[in-house]
């Protein structure tokens, strides 16, 4: 068995960087979204909840930074330049979003629990269609673990 070195210009002569890249980048934007919104509830949360719920909104804004930030450097290591600004961010997340102003805990739940689910769904997309990468893949599904079972935290407060 032969051991064949992997690199850039390898992945970018078999169409790999566009498509893999393709799904990180999409991935990488409603990841940074769904931290963007999940300090939004988290800085706007009013009601009975507050406390727990604040605590639970900083810990699904923090995992999910952490996976966006993973996402992003396999990007970069496949030879596709992540782009996280804003403007991107709001031209071409998935996500449904917030309505600006204060949040009754009751909403937060509601809406909390369907954006990550939103968010799981497209990551169980991106999963399927990296069947060619493992190693971005195995990413791809450890992400969406966290997401899943954030979700699952605020849906079993509902």
């Amino acid at each position: 068995m032969s051991i064949t070195a992997t690199n850039q210009a390898t992945y970018a002569i078999d169409g790999h960087v566009g498509h893999v890249g393709h799904v990180l980048q999409q991935t990488l934007v409603d990841l940074l979204d769904l931290t963007l919104l999940a300090k939004q509830a988290h800085w706007n949360l009013t009601g009975p909840r507050f406390l727990p719920l604040h605590q639970q909104l900083d810990t699904l804004a923090d995992a999910t930074r952490e996976h966006a930030d993973t996402i992003a450097e396999r990007a970069a290591t496949i030879g596709t330049a992540p782009d996280g600004r804003s403007n991107t961010i709001a031209a071409t997340s998935r996500l449904p979003q917030l309505d600006s102003g204060t949040l009754r805990d009751d909403t937060v739940i509601k809406r909390i629990t369907e954006i990550p689910s939103t968010t799981a769904a497209g990551l169980r997309q991106a999963i399927e269609a990296t069947a060619d990468d493992p190693i971005t893949q195995d990413l791809l599904i450890t992400t969406g673990h966290t997401i899943e079972q954030q979700a699952w935290l605020f849906r079993s407060q509902q």
